[in-house]
């Protein structure tokens, strides 16, 4: 027992070390602060899927008070984000849940994080960082566009439809802050856990990526989104405009890569060359409309099958 006590200190002292070497090295090293901030959670990870929770929880804390004292107040939530995400990916693979469990689970973490900073940040200091962002992105457009005008003696964008552009972009920040809490979510987990995995931790294993199938219910939730924007049409700014709108975004992902999986598919069961699939992921960017149209063909019917029958034949 006093020899579990003892290395359990002594590992808790290391990580601590190193996870505040990380957060340091990410805030003021910047040719390698990239690298740094993926691999940010890995010390608290590798900690809290070793030891109970109640331990891991106070090594985070502790790691953060440690990087405090090397940025001050600035790098506090830097690091509580990454001390929280640690714990999370820790505490899910102590508890062997499933890779999904542990994506889903790790994104909302982050995003209940920036959430809690975004508040603190506007109740406590009255600053609104997003809303100082899009003002500071506005001013840069106009910039571009006088120079432009200056120089060429032309408009290149009516200032009625920059502005319409910038609406829609803040009305959408809710989506697209959501979707880039799980992008970052997934590239943390998809570097880290091979990592963890050569550190001795058990990690589960996601599916392959032409065998994803999202759950029907999406295919719902289009629909009554695309009802209510064809029959009640939404007004600019109204609410009800924001949730749609938001919605539709996060949808329109979702089906776009239930439309690359199913791409992934087909080309792996006709035994296509690999670059092929590269190939298909990137013209997703460009053609996303029809790969929105495939996903859904694959969530409503069974076209994989028919797929594999035509091969068979």
């Amino acid at each position: 027992m006093p020899n579990n006590q003892t290395r359990r200190l002594a590992h808790g002292a290391m990580m601590i070390a190193l996870f505040a070497i990380f957060i340091a090295i990410a805030f003021y090293v910047p040719i390698i602060s990239v690298i740094a901030t993926v691999f940010a959670p890995l010390p608290i990870a590798w900690y809290s899927a070793k030891y109970d929770r109640s331990s891991s929880i106070l090594v985070a804390i502790v790691g953060c008070i440690v990087s405090f004292f090397f940025g001050g107040l600035v790098i506090l939530p830097f690091s509580l984000i990454f001390a929280a995400v640690g714990v999370v990916i820790g505490d899910v693979l102590r508890l062997k849940k499933s890779k999904v469990f542990l994506f889903m689970s790790t994104g909302i973490t982050v995003l209940i994080t920036f959430a809690l900073q975004y508040v603190i940040s506007i109740k406590l200091f009255e600053t609104d960082f997003i809303k100082e962002s899009m003002q500071l992105m506005r001013e840069s457009y106009s910039k571009s566009i006088e120079l432009t005008q200056s120089l060429t003696g032309q408009t290149p964008m009516d200032p009625a439809t920059l502005e319409a552009m910038f609406d829609m972009m803040e009305a959408s920040l809710p989506a697209s802050i959501t979707m880039g809490a799980f992008f970052f979510a997934f590239i943390i987990i998809s570097i880290n856990l091979p990592l963890l995995k050569r550190l001795g931790i058990n990690v589960p294993k996601f599916r392959s990526f032409k065998n994803t199938r999202l759950p029907r219910a999406i295919l719902w939730y289009y629909l009554i989104v695309l009802a209510i924007n064809l029959f009640i049409g939404p007004e600019t700014g109204t609410p009800l405009y924001v949730i749609v709108l938001n919605f539709s975004l996060i949808l329109w992902v979702l089906l776009t890569i239930q439309g690359v999986s199913f791409v992934h598919f087909a080309l792996d069961a006709f035994g296509s060359p690999k670059f092929l699939k590269v190939l298909a992921a990137i013209m997703a960017i460009p053609l996303y409309s029809f790969y929105v149209l495939i996903g859904i063909l694959d969530l409503g019917f069974d076209i994989r099958s028919f797929v594999t029958g035509k091969i068979q034949k």
